[in-house]
């Protein structure tokens, strides 16, 4: 393949909607229910029975859902709450959104997952909740960390944004820790546009999520407005504005009924992905847990030290150059200026979370994208590797 522009771009990302989103949401327009209305309730009741969780709110984001989830379990001004550098910022952001401080906790380099060893040593006194964060779709080592948390009391909140149909056995993420939160934004295996989702087993959580997540307003305030509504209602705390509206909730529901074949697709190109490349000693192809049941919401692939003459931004300039998106997941949390600022984290506090994030590239990774597009990324990665190989 040659290196040179292209107008056949490949994107990094394309969401697959159709005619089902179309009609569920024309319908919340003629029902009359913009905001949260029964389209909502529906969608809560559905991804609980999913996931196999016995309540489920659902918000207007995954970061929202987090600061929810956080604030239920009681963790406020002064409190820790241990977490992994190799995040989003909304992990921290939410941790950081009351009061508390988030404490790192070093990957394992395999999964680019939190270690439960280097999550043990960062545990204090002053520790109110751990997040784990299963990045990709790859599931924590949750029997680890639960027993961890388990013997300390200490409330455990996934951050699944990435984990919508990953399982662990025949347990799936969303019922395993006390609360697990959501994401499904745009370029999610499933998505509504913006939003998130909190599942629990323990029903006071869920209420008070519900409750903080429209305004500290009583249970059925959303209902004010309909025949089965009242006019009076209290306030019993202080609460955000979190809601999800029924709009999103409709293209939830449609993304649902196809949401098993979705994952079926992501399975078969991440597959394709590894086959081609895994011979490449250029690249490391992500790994897969014997047990566990990957969801595939990206595909990291990193750039092996010492192979090639050009290093990770090159190779992504080179394959936008050639019509091939891709992107980073993650930049480290701790080396971003606000927190180097706030917390005087310096390079070399979290060394794997560093060492693997500057080698990672996401390649592209969705249902529509056709075989062919995956072999012609393969092919441009692998000519790539031939023409700058040490």
């Amino acid at each position: 393949m040659k290196g040179r522009r292209t107008r056949d771009f490949v994107p990094f990302y394309v969401p697959p909607t159709d005619g089902r989103e179309i009609r569920e949401v024309t319908d919340s327009i003629r029902s009359g229910w913009l905001t949260t209305g029964p389209k909502v309730g529906l969608f809560e009741k559905k991804i609980a029975q999913h996931v196999g969780a016995h309540y489920a709110v659902a918000v207007n984001s995954c970061t929202a859902g987090l600061h929810l989830a956080l604030a239920a379990a009681g963790v406020g001004p002064g409190d820790e709450v241990v977490t992994s550098p190799y995040t989003f910022a909304a992990t921290g952001e939410a941790i950081l959104y009351l009061g508390a401080r988030p404490v790192f906790a070093d990957i394992d380099p395999l999964t680019l997952n939190i270690d439960p060893d280097r999550l043990t040593r960062a545990l204090t006194r002053s520790t109110r909740a751990i997040i784990p964060v299963h990045i990709a779709g790859l599931a924590c080592d949750m029997k680890a960390i639960m027993s961890i948390a388990r013997k300390r009391r200490i409330p455990v909140i996934d951050d699944a944004a990435h984990a919508l149909g990953t399982e662990i056995g025949r347990r799936a993420i969303g019922a395993i820790a006390d609360m697990t939160c959501f994401s499904f934004y745009a370029t999610k295996n499933l998505t509504t546009g913006e939003g998130g989702m909190v599942t629990f087993d323990d029903r006071r959580m869920a209420e008070r999520v519900r409750r903080l997540s429209l305004h500290g307003l009583t249970r059925d305030a959303w209902k004010r407005y309909s025949r089965a509504g009242s006019w009076r209602y209290d306030i019993v705390e202080l609460g955000y504005k979190y809601n999800m509206t029924d709009v999103a909730a409709a293209i939830g529901l449609a993304q649902l009924t196809k949401f098993d074949r979705m994952q079926r697709r992501r399975r078969q190109i991440a597959r394709r992905y590894t086959r081609l490349l895994a011979g490449e000693a250029a690249y490391e192809t992500p790994v897969e847990i014997p047990g566990t049941t990957h969801a595939w919401h990206l595909y990291i692939l990193r750039v092996n030290p010492g192979v090639l003459r050009i290093g990770r931004g090159a190779v992504i300039e080179a394959l936008r150059d050639r019509g091939i998106g891709t992107s980073v997941h993650f930049q480290p949390l701790h080396l971003f200026s606000f927190y180097r600022k706030t917390f005087g984290y310096r390079r070399g506090a979290f060394p794997i979370t560093e060492r693997e994030s500057a080698r990672a590239i996401s390649l592209p990774l969705y249902p529509g994208l056709s075989d062919a597009a995956v072999n012609r990324i393969c092919e441009a990665l692998l000519d790539l590797a031939r023409r700058h190989r040490r």
